[in-house]
Formats: C-alpha cells, structure tokens, sequence
C-alpha cells in the first residue's frame, strides 16, 4: 500500500464533494467512522506500548486500594491476590497496561467520538467540539479519581462478607478487570451531564423539560449508582449519585441559557410540533 493509501485509509476524507446541504453519501461516512477507528486504535497502541515501561508504578498504583482494604479488614477475615495459569503474568501486564493507555487516550478518543457527531450539526454549534474536548476529558478524569478513592471501602464491604476463618483467594486478573470496570463506571457517569448539554445544542432535548422532570431524573441518578457500582455500600453510592446530581444541574442551567439564546436568534427553533411558535 501506498504512503498516499494509508493516508486515506487513516483521515477518512470523504470521496465525493459534500453537498450544498451538508450531507455527505453513506460511503463516506462509513469511510470517516474507519478513519477515526483506525486513529483511536493508533492512539491506543502507542499508549500501551509507552505504560509498558512505567509498569512498576502502574502495579502499585492499582494494587494500592486492594492493600488498603486488606489492611481494613477485621480480626479473622483475609485475602489473598493471586495470578492463575503460566500466562497470568504476561496478561496482567497487557490488561494493566491496555487500561491505562484508554484511561490516558481518553480526551483523544471521546473527540473522536464527537467529531463523528459534528457533520449533523449547524454551522453555529460546531464550535463547541472544542468545548467538548476540553470538558469532556477533564470530567472522565475526575470520575475515575472518584471511583479510585471509593474504591477501598467498596472491597472492604465485599470482602468483609466472608466468613471468620475463611480466606478469600482472589485472582488478580479479576481483580483488574472489576478494579477497570469500577473506574469506568465513574468516568463514564460524569459524562452524563456533558452529553445532556449535547443534545440541548443539537436540539433534542430542552432545559424547560429538564428542569420539570428534575426529581425523576434526581431518583433515576440514584437508581443507576446503585445499580453501577459494583459494591452494596451506600458510601459508594452516594459518592457517584451526588457529584452526578451537581453535574446534572448545571447542565440544566446551561440548557437554559442555550435555550435564551437560541430563542433570541431564531424564534420557534426547537419547538415541538405541539408546541407553537411566537411568530
């Protein structure tokens, strides 16, 4: 293949001219959705090619909330992580490794995933792609340092279930893997309230009809929390379902103000077909 070949294999420009409309032919689309897949895997595999030399660090950065809740632990109840099969160590590092190069692509990958988005939207909502990157990252990190610090007291409760004299002989790799999904969970929650913003600008949702189903939505934040997290303490809960809440709110005061604004430029924009217009 070509050097030419791979660049278009990786930029997923379009083929054909975009219309007057903005709308582009099913192909390119298609071909766009393989660039940027193509990019992300590109993005991933650099990034787990650098964790591999900072492993060590990595190790005891994950191994850290299992110690803690070793070490919490009462009289009579313990644990033990081990590795499994003459492969369990090759694969903790590729896992280990592989998770802290999605962790650190993030802000990389959830453009990727908005830049897909952005062709369906006006000319005067594209400039907050920039936005989104620049909040979207930061937000999935503060709730994978969230699920990290609540983490400690989550093991503590599952652990704890088991009987005195009893020791709880746990793989590492599940252990990883229920460590990744925990963080995930978080980081993905916090994302939430980005994406309601998303659909306000792209008209779907209203910041009027946000604010008259507060309360369910409130109960439905808490529901999921309890649902996501992995463990069956309230701390836990609570420590994904408040920041949630205050994440909520504010996307509901920046659906209005949109709405405000939106309202000014074009009157009758993002009406329903019930609803009727001020002209």
């Amino acid at each position: 293949m070509s050097i030419v070949g791979v660049y278009r294999l990786f930029s997923g420009a379009p083929m054909h001219p975009i219309g007057a409309d903005g709308r582009m032919a099913l192909s390119d689309h298609l071909r766009e959705l393989r660039g940027r897949i193509f990019k992300v895997a590109l993005i991933l595999t650099i990034g787990l090619i650098v964790a591999l030399f900072f492993f060590d660090a990595l190790y005891d950065l994950v191994y850290g909330p299992y110690q803690d809740a070793a070490e919490a632990l009462p009289d009579g109840k313990e644990t033990i992580a081990t590795t499994s099969g003459p492969g369990g160590g090759l694969m903790l590092y590729l896992k280990l490794c592989g998770f802290a190069a999605l962790i650190g692509g993030s802000p990389f990958w959830l453009y990727q995933i908005w830049a897909f988005v952005l062709p369906g939207l006006h000319k005067n909502e594209r400039k907050w792609s920039r936005v989104f990157a620049g909040v979207a990252g930061p937000l999935f990190m503060v709730g994978i340092v969230m699920g990290y610090v609540t983490l400690p007291k989550g093991l503590e409760v599952l652990i704890g279930f088991n009987p005195d004299g009893v020791t709880n002989l746990v793989d590492f790799s599940e252990y990883l893997t229920f460590f990744t999904r925990t963080l995930l969970v978080f980081g993905i929650a916090f994302e939430i309230p980005v994406f309601v913003v998303l659909l306000n600008l792209a008209g779907v949702v209203k910041g009027k009809s946000l604010g008259t189903h507060r309360a369910w939505i409130i109960i439905g934040i808490f529901v999921f929390a309890a649902i996501a997290t992995p463990s069956a303490d309230p701390f836990t809960m609570t420590f994904m379902a408040i920041p949630m809440v205050v994440l909520f709110e504010i996307s509901v005061v920046i659906a209005k103000v949109n709405d405000r604004r939106r309202d000014r430029t074009r009157p009758g924009a993002g009406l329903s077909p019930d609803e009727k217009s001020v002209l």
